[in-house]
C-alpha cells in the first residue's frame, strides 16, 4: 500500500506525455497547448464559483449551529480538484472536472466517511489501532487527546465558598451575588 502513491507519482505523468504526445499528432501542438491552457481557465472559474457556494453552505451550517461536515468534505474535493486542474494535462484535468460534479463529490465523500468509519482509524491519526472504537473488538482505554498531560484521575468535588467571600459565589451559591473573579474564569 505505500508503494502506490509513489507508482502514481510516477505513472500519471508517464499518461499524461504519452496522451499529450497523441493528441498533439492528432490536432496539432498548438490547438494541444491552448486546450491545455483552455481547460485549466475554465475549470478555475469552475472552481471559484462553487469554492464560493461551499463556503456560504457552511457559513450557514455553522449559523444554524451545525458543524458543517458536507461542505468540509465538498472542500477537501474542491482542493484536490484545483489540484489536478492547475497540473498540465488532459487527464488530470478530466479527474478535476469530474470532482467539479456535485454527485462526484458526494459520493467520494460517502466513500471515504464509510472507509474511515469502518477502520475506526483517521489518517494521520496514531491514536487508533484500527478494527473498531478504541482498539480491536471495541475494548481498551479511549485515545488521548493531542495535548493532554497525563491519565485522566476521575473523582467528586465539592465547592466551597472561604470566610469573606459569602457575597461573591454564584446565583445558586450561598449568598447569591455575581461569581468571584478568578484566573480561570474569563
Amino acid at each position: 500500500m505505500r508503494l502506490l502513491p509513489i507508482l502514481l507519482f510516477i505513472l500519471v505523468p508517464l499518461a499524461e506525455l504519452a496522451i499529450l504526445i497523441k493528441v498533439g499528432e492528432i490536432i496539432g501542438i498548438g490547438a494541444t497547448i491552448l486546450l491545455v491552457i483552455s481547460t485549466a481557465v475554465i475549470g478555475v472559474s469552475l472552481l471559484k464559483r462553487q469554492g464560493l457556494a461551499a463556503l456560504a453552505r457552511a457559513r450557514a451550517s455553522l449559523d444554524a449551529g451545525e458543524f458543517p461536515v458536507e461542505s468540509v468534505a465538498d472542500a477537501a474535493c474542491l482542493l484536490v480538484a484545483g489540484a489536478f486542474l492547475l497540473t498540465p494535462g488532459l487527464l488530470t484535468d478530466t479527474a478535476g472536472f469530474a470532482l467539479l460534479i456535485p454527485p462526484v463529490r458526494l459520493f467520494l465523500a460517502r466513500w471515504a466517511f464509510n472507509k474511515f468509519n469502518l477502520s475506526g482509524t483517521v489518517p494521520g491519526d496514531d491514536a487508533g489501532s484500527g478494527a473498531g472504537p478504541y482498539g480491536p473488538g471495541g475494548a481498551g482505554e479511549p485515545p488521548r487527546q493531542r495535548g493532554a498531560p497525563g491519565p485522566v484521575i476521575e473523582g467528586e468535588f465539592q465547592e466551597t465558598v472561604e470566610a469573606g467571600d459569602e457575597g461573591k459565589g454564584g446565583d445558586d451559591a450561598p449568598g447569591g451575588g455575581e461569581r468571584a473573579s478568578s484566573p480561570w474564569r474569563k
